[in-house]
Formats: C-alpha cells, sequence, structure tokens
C-alpha cells in the first residue's frame, strides 16, 4: 500500500510563506485524487485543497488567492504552497490520497502522520 509522508511545517510569522511536501511511497496515480486537509485545535479536520488525478482542483473558500496545490509526477510529491499565511492557518496539515472502488463505489482513504504549521508572531 501507498504510504504517504509529508514534510515542511513549520513555525511563520503572519504574512510568511511556506511548502509543504507530500511524498508518496509509490505513484501518485494509484489514487484517484490527492489533497490537503487540515485540523485545528478543538476543531474538525477541514478540506483545504485537492484535486482528482486528471481532473479539478477545488480549494478550500478561506485559502483561494494564497493557497496552490501542485504536483511532481516523476517524484511522487504533491505540494502546497502557502503565501500570505495568517494566525487562523495554524494547523496540523494532513496529505491525504483516495481511492474508489470500481464496482463498490467505495471510498478507501490513506493518511500521512500529519505536519504542524504555526502562524505566530
Amino acid at each position: 500500500q501507498v504510504q504517504l509522508v509529508e514534510s515542511g511545517g513549520d513555525l511563520v510569522q503572519p504574512g510568511g510563506s511556506l511548502r509543504l511536501s507530500c511524498a508518496a511511497s509509490g505513484s501518485i496515480f494509484s489514487f484517484n485524487g490527492m489533497g490537503w486537509y487540515r485540523q485545528a485545535p478543538g476543531k474538525q479536520r477541514e478540506l483545504v485543497a485537492r484535486f482528482i488525478i486528471g481532473g479539478s482542483t477545488n480549494y478550500a473558500d478561506s485559502v483561494k488567492g494564497r493557497f496552490t496545490i501542485s504536483r511532481d509526477n516523476a517524484k511522487n510529491t504533491v505540494y502546497l504552497q502557502m503565501n500570505s499565511l495568517k494566525p487562523e492557518d495554524t494547523a496540523v496539515y494532513y496529505c491525504n490520497g483516495y481511492r474508489v472502488g470500481l464496482g463498490s463505489g467505495r471510498r478507501d482513504d490513506t493518511w500521512g502522520q500529519g505536519t504542524q504549521v504555526t502562524v505566530s508572531s
């Protein structure tokens, strides 16, 4: 099974930038889609950005225009470029890959271990 490992989390000042990386142990094309989620203390995990392999890309309204999801197929790596960071972006960021069974339609998720992003002065 393909595993996901995130990196790049750090402490950054408001207005700063970070780039998160998600390295897959196998081909990212083994997934139907991939994305980034985040979870702040006391809150539910929420979608940040995602793409469908060969399809569309979606962003949470709160990050549109500031965050960009991209991928390097040759490196089997997905990135999240985060600009103009705000304190409310503070959270653990998780990489996600999912597959949907052709016959069952059941969704099967793979998660990374998470990387901490803290935006504070």
